[in-house]
């Protein structure tokens, strides 16, 4: 995607932005003096945390009232702040909606078919002991890559407590690792909507940054992951907690923890009946346990899944696609004929995701024995629990637009050049702040690439791919009480806020210095 280019005349003169919607460039007067546009930036800030984390407003609200404050306060005109709101919302919404709803049908159908089951149950079988935790640290990216993080968390905790229970190996040391897989995926890699939003605000190419991410997550995921699962196992040791019930349902242990929409999108499973009435043969189960002993044997006839390449090649179907669009710009960016056009034709993120939500809608039906209404039932599902998300995405997009329409996306980017901080670090420091003040990944990302769109605009595509990896980064530092995923946690593996402070709180600031680290050192070579 083109990018504007610096204004040549400095902080005096408000230079080139990028327009909603496309990539052309044109020159935005400011709509106030400069200390008019700060104040305006500092107090709509303000305000959208204070609605989010003290009147509790949904993020939704606080950012369409913070963008249009920002807008009028800036000196827009009121009608022209309604406007340049609409317009972001709307470049937003077609850049990214259609891709989330497309991968929350995707997730939904790797769920309710049973590959996610099948690759789960897989790849654990076929580890040893002392490999289980670098084994659930791959199958928790591997379920993170198509689904969202709490969809995954559900999916993931009964796994966790059987693994631990069966293999005796300390909770902590499968239950981080898998954990980091899960959240280093939903932080760096698309289609998640925290770096699709920003993908799109600030310009960068999918393919490029989904290759940088991927490339990224692997060391932070060990480092993180299998190798602090050690530490975590030493500060809190505690037995697997009792949690097992049917297939796909589980709820959180422990008092206060609450049932949660999470959970509940598994205990109403649209597909299981469809499931149900195509049983596969009983088989007997057996409990293995240490010195060859066994605890108990039990007859079950568990659904039919898809096989374990069937599921896989699902899972990594959208990213070859992508990646192999990629490689083809980067290597022969002058390159014709009819083999480019198919290439950058499957490999665009639209036609990618949707490829793979038709295969899921055929290959994991047929294997998962569901008929026509059950993965009707299933896809229809699948959007629901997504509108909140694509709101909040598009009203980021829509603060962005107000940034840039009054000039004040221009006044930071000045202001960051001249500080001679590193572009990549002031992203990080800002998406990590708004992260610890709201509690939310998604609004940290979307606020933190709205203000960093401008930057941008001066930014080699590689960078720019950096620029959001950063954001991404910044946008799991320091989960707390005011985030929903560490009370999923603390519920789920039923330990105390000080036990959830010492294990999913570290281990969250290990993968956003780690991920910003990493992201300084590729800057180094990368210009």
């Amino acid at each position: 995607m083109p990018h504007a280019l610096s204004d040549p005349a400095g902080p005096d003169h408000l230079g080139l932005v990028l327009a909603a919607g496309g990539g052309t460039t044109e020159t935005v007067d400011p709509s106030g003096s400069v200390p008019q546009l700060i104040i305006a930036a500092v107090v709509g800030i303000v305000v959208i945390i204070a609605l989010i984390t003290w009147l509790k407003v949904h993020p939704f609200i606080a950012l369409v009232i913070g963008a249009l404050g920002v807008g009028i306060g800036a000196g827009l005109a009121p009608d022209k702040a309604v406007t340049s709101f609409g317009d972001g919302f709307g470049a937003t919404m077609t850049s990214v909606g259609i891709l989330v709803g497309l991968g929350a049908m995707f997730g939904k159908m790797l769920v309710d078919s049973g590959a996610a089951d099948r690759i789960v149950d897989t790849l654990v079988r076929r580890s040893s002991r002392a490999a289980l935790p670098w084994t659930m640290a791959l199958i928790g990216a591997l379920i993170g890559l198509p689904m969202f993080f709490e969809v995954g968390l559900v999916l993931l905790i009964p796994i966790i407590v059987l693994v631990a229970k069966r293999s005796e190996v300390p909770i902590m040391k499968i239950a981080v690792p898998a954990l980091v897989g899960l959240s280093t995926m939903h932080a760096f890699v698309p289609p998640h909507p925290g770096p699709l939003v920003a993908i799109s605000t600030v310009g960068a190419n999918l393919g490029t940054t989904l290759a940088f991410g991927i490339v990224l997550a692997i060391p932070v995921i060990i480092l993180a992951g299998p190798l602090f699962a050690r530490f975590a196992a030493r500060w809190v040791d505690i037995p697997a907690p009792d949690m097992f019930g049917s297939r796909g349902a589980v709820a959180p242990a422990g008092p206060g923890s609450g049932s949660g929409s999470a959970s509940g999108a598994f205990a109403d499973d649209p597909a299981h009946p469809g499931r149900e009435a195509r049983r596969g043969p009983a088989t007997q189960d057996t409990a293995s346990l240490p010195n060859g002993k066994s605890d108990f044997t039990r007859v079950i006839s568990e659904p039919r899944s898809p096989s374990f390449t069937v599921a896989l090649l699902g899972i990594l179907l959208p990213v070859v696609l992508m990646l192999a669009q990629a490689i083809r710009e980067a290597t022969a960016p002058e390159a014709t004929g009819s083999w480019v056009s198919l290439l950058d034709f499957l490999g665009s993120p639209m036609i990618a995701i949707g490829i793979a939500a038709v295969y899921a809608m055929v290959f994991f039906a047929i294997g998962g024995g569901m008929d026509r209404s059950a993965v009707a039932k299933s896809l229809e599902s699948a959007l629901p629990p997504v509108a909140g998300v694509l709101l909040i995405v598009g009203a980021g997009g829509g603060f962005k637009q107000v940034l840039i329409d009054t000039g004040i996306g221009g006044v930071i980017a000045d202001a960051v050049q001249e500080s001679g901080i590193s572009v990549l670090l002031v992203a990080w420091v800002v998406s990590a702040l708004v992260r610890v003040a709201t509690g939310s990944a998604t609004v940290a990302t979307v606020t933190a690439a709205g203000i960093m769109a401008p930057i941008a605009a001066d930014l080699s595509s590689p960078m720019t791919s950096l620029l959001v990896l950063a954001i991404g980064a910044g946008s799991v530092f320091l989960s707390h009480v005011n985030d929903a995923g560490f009370w999923l946690v603390k519920g789920y593996l039923n330990t105390t806020v000080g036990q959830t402070f010492k294990t999913w709180t570290v281990l969250e600031c290990l993968i956003s210095v780690f991920g910003l680290l990493g992201v300084l050192l590729a800057g180094v070579f990368i210009r």
